[in-house]
């Protein structure tokens, strides 16, 4: 018997814009003096936090953030805090959206009135329970139940660490209420109860007839509450109607409010705008999308290259720039990127007429082309701008040349230098950084500069603006723009900074385009950039830029020297354990700054501080997750080395995430890596996961396997091809316009007279581009009817998950519903 799991996966891009109108909070605050931030939770898990905005009822936050969700949740939270004069952290209101609810507001923009924060709402968690009517003699009016409470799982943190639960049942009747306790379990967010309780029922002298009692049973309940000291944690709701005609039962409960959260009066708070991304992938099995997989891997092969199938995604759904992507990310986990986006670019310089324009509209050939720098270029811009986008950001210099926008008391020469100083060191890191250009951005450039030369032989200046255009145009320049897009800030910058960067950027691309076209100084609309213009020596400039140009586009591909400064690729606050020192309690946890570079891991008591330890990169055998139960604590991962192994705590889920994709990423090369791992820890002469009594035994695990590539890029081919049939059913209405474009073109031999669904279409072979149509469809009518199988409802929140009963015939458990382990990952 095969078993087929559905994995969906999440991901989420949200933007925290604006707020307004910002009610009141308890204490001697003023409103006008309200410094407000905004944090995301995943139910009650924070993962990111806004900066402050000072002193407003209205903020406009402006921050966006990206991430994968590692973990199933209940809901999508926003909070939105305002600093007291204590520097004490207040509630202001909230906007939280069930998981179910996310695809309504999906891809637009809201307002949200913001709720109270009330503590009985804040619940998360599943409860695993077993009741069972153990003994019944209604003859003798006697009953006795059986309740058994076995685990909870994904309790709330409390002040972000694990809590204590336990748990209290009681059996509630007219005229009844008894309780009973199990155990507290200590600072653990999924405790293991495994408690039995039996509540015995009897009938009172106030009932003269068996019959009474039947009745009586009939208005019986449980309730099942989980507590923690000084804090009610969560209440499953009732069991209304005990059924004595079923004698077992065996169920999981996704829990609920009290009440389904108190319904306090709230005042008038205020609202927040938001704009929400969300996409949810129901992923196959492998073998489902391997013919698709395959057709659009021959994409290269197929003349002429838009009767192919890549081509014909990137046709129909040309206004959405997204939607290449998924194709881009499959194409270059199998080395296919560099042949499909050589014959995508020959075919639009067919139809270029101007080489002054070559490569400047959204073509497919760009929208390609964009997404793959953005892919593998992000190391590239880490080492190049990074470095002086943090000294921008921070040193805080006022650079405004515009005379309209001079604040009271700028001086404009003081600022023309400033400005100056800035565009000179970014020139300078871009022009001197081509032996760390990544190997298939230098094929790119050295494919497109081959096809414009031979697009134009006549144009000497064509070989460099095909290639300016996008290094400079497309990728420094947007970098230096938004430097928190490419990760290399991790936050927006201030209005003022903003300003900065773009008089930057602005200076980036002018500079970039001497040494393409030769631009002149006269081309300035502005007249203050023609006058900041003249402080540069334009010759030395265009040679500096064609010197570069030539470097990352010439025949042989840049190696790293392996001389430049070390790259910081990611570092933050985390909860490092103490080396030797016992297993339990908070000394063992201290807090320390982590920081990974190319070169090595380190980690220091405060950021900027000297590094207290450091682990080489080439000496990282395995980076993997460790189990909850090794220190009680969520979110943990180890770093295995020659030495004692890192024990690291994230912040939240989404970081932890992040930590191993990156650790991964730069270690996956390494010689001598493990192939399996301990996820547990030693401790008292024995592995906590395997009991072996050793502390060299090998692991008991697999370690995760990484994919070696000389790309660092971490690729599910099976969720970006099921992305890109979503693509292609969103666009069915296209496909079949397209395919009848084709049976008309083959059938009318006349003068193609053009109409306007056709015309939208690159059709050059309409036979080959048909064929290719009807595969597509033949291929999405059997993913169509794999999803119509595998079709699972979702649990709800407060629902129940799983419930089992005992087949007495069997003498085993039988699932009335699937788990949520089935479809959730």
């Amino acid at each position: 018997m095969a078993l087929s799991v559905q994995m969906v996966i999440l991901s989420i891009y949200d933007a925290p814009g604006e707020a307004k109108s910002l009610g009141p909070v308890s204490g001697p605050n003023r409103q006008k003096d309200l410094c407000t931030f905004c944090t995301v939770s995943l139910d009650q898990e924070e993962v990111f936090r806004t900066k402050v905005f000072d002193k407003s009822t209205s903020p406009f936050y402006g921050e966006d953030f990206y991430f994968e969700i590692p973990r199933p949740f209940q809901c999508l939270s926003f909070y939105v805090y305002a600093k007291s004069v204590f520097q004490r952290d207040l509630a202001v209101g909230k906007v939280s959206i069930r998981k179910d609810d996310l695809c309504k507001y999906s891809g637009k923009e809201h307002w949200f009135v913001l709720q109270p924060v009330d503590p009985n709402s804040e619940v998360q968690g599943k409860v695993h329970l077993e009741m069972r009517l153990n003994e019944v003699d209604f003859c003798l009016c006697f009953v006795l139940w059986l309740f058994r409470i076995i685990e909870c799982k994904e309790l709330p943190l409390i002040s972000g660490q694990n809590c204590d639960p336990y748990a209290t049942v009681s059996l509630v009747g007219p005229a009844r209420s008894d309780q009973k306790k199990t155990k507290v379990k200590k600072k653990t967010s999924n405790p293991q109860f495994d408690e039995t309780f039996f509540f015995e029922v009897t009938r009172s002298s106030s009932y003269s007839k068996k019959s009474h009692f039947q009745v009586y049973l009939h208005f019986l309940s449980f309730i099942l509450t989980f507590l923690h000291f000084d804090y009610l944690i969560i209440i499953i709701k009732k069991k209304k109607n005990l059924d004595l005609s079923v004698i077992w039962w065996y169920d999981r409960y996704l829990l609920q409010p009290k009440g389904n959260g108190s319904k306090s009066k709230s005042d008038d708070l205020g609202s927040l705008r938001l704009k929400l991304n969300y996409i949810e992938d129901t992923v196959l099995p492998p073998a489902c999308y391997t013919p698709l997989c395959n057709l659009l891997l021959k994409s290269p092969d197929v003349k002429p290259i838009s009767a192919s199938s890549a081509h014909i995604l990137g046709d129909i759904c040309r206004d959405r720039y997204e939607a290449v992507l998924p194709m881009v990310r499959l194409l270059l986990h199998h080395n296919r990127f560099l042949p499909f986006v050589s014959a995508v670019a020959a075919l639009e310089l067919e139809n270029t007429q101007e080489a002054n324009t070559i490569f400047r509209g959204n073509t497919l050939a760009t929208r390609c082309i964009d997404d793959m720098m953005k892919i593998i270029g992000k190391n590239y811009l880490a080492v190049t701008i990074k470095p002086v986008i943090d000294e921008i950001c921070e040193s805080n210099k006022t650079c405004e040349i515009d005379p309209n926008k001079l604040k009271e008391g700028d001086n404009v020469e003081s600022n023309k230098e400033n400005l100056q100083v800035y565009v000179q060191k970014v020139f300078t890191s871009i022009t001197q950084s081509s032996s760390s250009c990544p190997p298939l951005m230098c094929d790119v450039f050295k494919a497109l500069r081959h096809l414009a030369c031979k697009r134009f032989p006549g144009d000497p200046h064509v070989q460099y603006s095909a290639v300016s255009s996008f290094v400079f145009l497309r990728f420094f320049a947007v970098a230096v723009l938004s430097p928190h897009t490419f990760q290399l800030r991790s936050h927006h910058p201030d209005p003022e900074i903003s300003r900065t960067l773009t008089l930057i950027s602005k200076t980036i691309q002018t500079l970039g385009s001497w040494g393409s076209l030769s631009k002149k100084l006269s081309s300035f609309k502005e007249t203050y950039m023609y006058d900041f213009f003249k402080s540069f020596q334009e010759d030395k400039c265009i040679e500096k830029v064609k010197k570069f140009l030539d470097e990352i586009s010439s025949k042989v591909s840049k190696e790293s020297s392996g001389l430049e400064d070390a790259v910081v690729l990611k570092e933050g606050e985390v909860q490092k354990r103490a080396q030797g020192k016992k297993r339990l309690g908070k000394k063992n946890f201290k807090k320390r700054w982590l920081r990974l570079t190319n070169r090595d891991l380190s980690y220091h008591k405060q950021k900027g501080k000297e590094a207290v330890c450091t682990i080489c990169v080439k000496n990282i055998l395995a980076v993997e997750k460790l189990d909850e139960s090794a220190f009680n604590r969520k979110n943990m991962f180890q770093v295995l080395h020659s030495e004692k192994p890192l024990y690291v705590q994230a912040g939240n889920c989404v970081e932890a995430s992040e930590w191993l994709d990156v650790l991964g990423q730069v270690c996956r090369c390494n010689e001598g890596r493990l192939t399996t791992f301990h996820p547990s820890n030693y401790v008292g002469g024995v592995w906590q996961c395997c009991k072996s009594q050793s502390s060299s035994a090998p692991g008991c695990k697999p370690c995760t396997t990484t994919m070696l590539a000389n790309l660092q890029l971490d690729i599910d081919c099976d969720r970006e091809a099921e992305r890109i049939f979503s693509l292609l059913s969103l666009n069915d209405t296209k496909l079949q316009n397209m395919e009848d474009a084709c049976a008309t073109m083959v059938v009318y031999q006349g003068p193609q007279r053009e109409q306007e669904e056709y015309s939208k279409f690159t059709i050059q072979e309409p036979k080959e581009t048909f064929q290719t149509l009807q595969q597509l469809r033949n291929i999405m009518e059997e993913l169509q009817q794999q999803h119509h199988i595998r079709n699972d409802p979702t649990a709800q929140y407060g629902s129940l998950v799983e419930q089992c009963y005992y087949d007495q015939t069997s003498l085993s458990y039988r699932k009335i519903k699937a788990p949520d382990s089935v479809f959730l990952k």
